[in-house]
């Protein structure tokens, strides 16, 4: 896989990376990550990104030009291009796995009041937002879209069962962990967690999961694939039993 991400301060992206799962991705020739300075693209001896907005108002706006020229440089046969932009649909678990099936996706850093709008009509094949609040640019939803992309390929993690596992992996909420000591400062370890019966473990997890998510996030709850036995754990919580501690 290939991302290349689009940006006025390609600075932002050297530490994140090259450590942990995207540092070690890399290494291991899993994805390649390219980091372009949109003023190389700028024409002039200035490098000029950005104009005032016609129609007056307050800050700047991404020209189309530097814009327009570094991605069809870019593009390629099975290239995807999406704009970072607070307007855009909203990243998820579902969406990184839909991401991570693309063999190169071309991410576009927006920067003060935005792009030029031909960009976002014209240009773009796609447009993601990482939540419903406003950040100086979109050097950080890059980084978010990209890690959650990259863990998601073969090889990237340890378990390869690992994502499923996750939040929202399998449509709930992660359980609690525990490591050493079994105590600490009066709290123990769960008994189920400690007795060495897998199946136990692993209906303890299960229903940890469930009784997270029904507390925290219940909407997910209308959409996740609960077996008979689950759905009716789920009518005990909404009647104050709790699963087992």
């Amino acid at each position: 896989m290939k991302i290349d991400i689009v940006t006025l301060f390609p600075g932002i992206f050297a530490g994140p990376l090259q450590e942990s799962i995207l540092g070690r991705a890399r290494a291991k020739g899993l994805v390649e990550i390219g980091v372009i300075n949109l003023r190389d693209s700028a024409e002039g001896r200035h490098r000029v990104t950005d104009d005032y907005p016609f129609g007056g108002g307050g800050g700047m706006v991404l020209k189309p030009e530097p814009l327009f020229a570094c991605v069809e440089a870019l593009r390629r046969p099975g290239s995807r291009v999406i704009l970072l932009d607070p307007q855009g649909r909203r990243f998820s678990q579902d969406v990184a796995r839909e991401l991570a099936t693309v063999e190169h996706l071309i991410l576009l850093c927006g920067r003060y009041e935005g792009v030029d709008e031909r960009v976002r009509e014209h240009l773009a094949d796609d447009e993601i937002s990482i939540g419903d609040y406003v950040l100086t640019g979109g050097e950080l939803p890059a980084l978010v879209v990209t890690d959650a992309v990259v863990r998601l390929l073969p090889g990237a993690l340890g378990d390869e069962e690992a994502p499923g596992k996750d939040s929202f992996g399998a449509g709930l909420l992660e359980g609690p962990h525990y490591t050493r000591p079994e105590e600490f400062r009066g709290r123990r370890v769960p008994e189920a967690l400690l007795s060495g019966d897998h199946a136990r473990i692993a209906r303890w997890r299960r229903a940890q999961a469930l009784w997270r998510t029904w507390r925290r996030r219940p909407d997910l709850l209308e959409t996740a694939d609960l077996s008979p036995e689950e759905q009716k754990l789920i009518e005990e919580f909404k009647h104050g039993k709790k699963p087992e501690a």
